[in-house]
């Protein structure tokens, strides 16, 4: 999904490997336990290929240097 707005960080769906990786790196049990973002929203919502239950990667970029947030999408 390209940026519409620069003022909406990029949004990104991650495969199922990189979830696995990810849980693992933070010790989490599952998905669940990630911050939640939800469907309705709308960096989410123009985007067709992400659905209820998947992680998106949040890439943000600021003076300090880029960031990275993983949500998993909510209804």
């Amino acid at each position: 999904m390209e940026t519409i707005n620069f003022l909406v960080p990029r949004h990104r769906k991650m495969s199922e490997k990189e979830i696995l990786i990810l849980l693992e790196k933070y010790n989490l049990e599952n998905k669940s336990m990630l911050p939640k973002i939800k469907f309705k929203d709308f960096a989410v919502k123009e985007d067709d290929n992400i659905a209820v239950g998947d992680v998106v990667e949040i890439s943000r970029t600021s003076f300090v240097g880029d960031s990275k947030y993983f949500r998993v999408v909510v209804d």
